[in-house]
């Protein structure tokens, strides 16, 4: 963890905190500046889905007395607004932050959870930030470039179908524990440059998709930097839109390509490994007449052997354009040398 939420709470400051005792002025997005330095919001789990660290915005209502801070879905317009941030119940200083240094986004996932919901581990790419204890985080410790190399192939495993299905296995309590994340069976990262589908090695694959998941949002501009999704230039191209339909049919992709490293390809198995999501088929059984997401894996199942890894029509609804728009310079967004570490 990098923040605790209790002994850490003389370091953040609300909103009105910040403007009143602080000083501080907004400096763009959700970022404050001050006499004192630079505060970041200070993120948790609430705010956070997969592929995804705009879900929600933190709104305290005070006369909730156990739990106050509640979360604010984010709605179609704002995800589809590339310059649109989450607000957060607290900033802190970067001053107080134990991230490696120079290094302008991080890997985080809920720690609490159950085998019950509608998923267990989420995991998402976030903009230089705070996080609570509610979330565990991936950093950069030594070398930076072998992290990069390895950060969306591990987002990508973390939040795939197949491995969620065996911590569901593991977890008994409404924690993640590091104890138990230790024993979680990942696709070693050699094996995404050997395994190929057609022209395309899984890797390829991988990084295509995770980086359309996860760049929606300006903030995530150094993240799509050092997945080298720049231009001729060296500038940083514009955010990837949002949209819903064509996320749901990247990540029935992506569970399809990770069942295959898993080895598990017989249909009636993967039937019965997404039987176990139970909400998720009762929610998308109502939105669209069918197990959705299931029918997605499974005919992206045979499109991947089939060596048809960019196949459209049923499978990839439209095509994708991005955001109109260079990037605006994050003030935090500097890079320096560092390595993989784990809190």
């Amino acid at each position: 963890q990098m923040l605790n939420m209790t002994s850490d709470a003389h370091l953040f400051r609300t909103r009105e905190e910040l403007e009143e005792q602080e000083g501080a002025y907004p400096l763009g997005g959700n970022i404050f500046a001050s006499p004192a330095g630079n505060w970041l919001p200070l993120y948790e789990g609430k705010m956070v889905q997969a592929y995804d660290h705009r879900a929600a915005s933190v709104e305290v209502n005070p006369k909730n007395r156990h739990r106050p801070a509640q979360p604010v879905p984010a709605t179609a317009e704002q995800q589809t607004d590339p310059d649109w941030v989450p607000a957060p119940q607290y900033w802190v200083n970067t001053n107080e932050l134990t991230d490696a240094p120079g290094f302008s986004w991080c890997m985080s996932y809920k720690m609490i959870t159950a085998p019950t919901n509608m998923r267990t581990m989420i995991a998402a790419a976030l903009p230089r930030c705070g996080v609570g204890n509610s979330m565990g985080v991936l950093l950069p410790e030594k070398d930076k470039r072998l992290f990069q190399s390895v950060a969306d192939l591990m987002l990508a495993n973390i939040n795939s179908v197949p491995f969620d299905f065996v911590i569901r296995q593991k977890v008994q309590g409404q924690n993640i524990n590091w104890f138990i994340v230790e024993q979680l069976p990942v696709i070693p990262p050699e094996r995404f440059d050997k395994v190929r589908f057609g022209p395309k090695t899984a890797a390829e694959i991988v990084r295509a998709a995770v980086l359309e998941l996860t760049y929606t949002a300006h903030d995530m501009a150094p993240f799509a930097r050092d997945m080298g999704h720049v231009d001729d230039s060296g500038n940083v191209r514009p955010p990837f839109t949002w949209d819903p339909e064509r996320r749901l049919a990247l990540r029935a992709k992506l569970d399809a390509l990770f069942f295959h490293l898993y080895g598990i390809t017989d249909r009636d198995d993967i039937r019965y490994i997404y039987s176990t999501f139970p909400i998720i088929k009762r929610e998308e059984t109502a939105a669209y007449g069918r197990y959705r997401s299931r029918e997605l894996c499974l005919a992206w199942m045979n499109a991947l052997v089939a060596n048809t890894p960019t196949q459209t029509s049923d499978y990839e609804p439209h095509q994708h354009h991005p955001q109109s728009g260079p990037p605006p310079p994050w003030p935090h967004a500097r890079r320096d040398p560092a390595g993989t570490h784990i809190r």
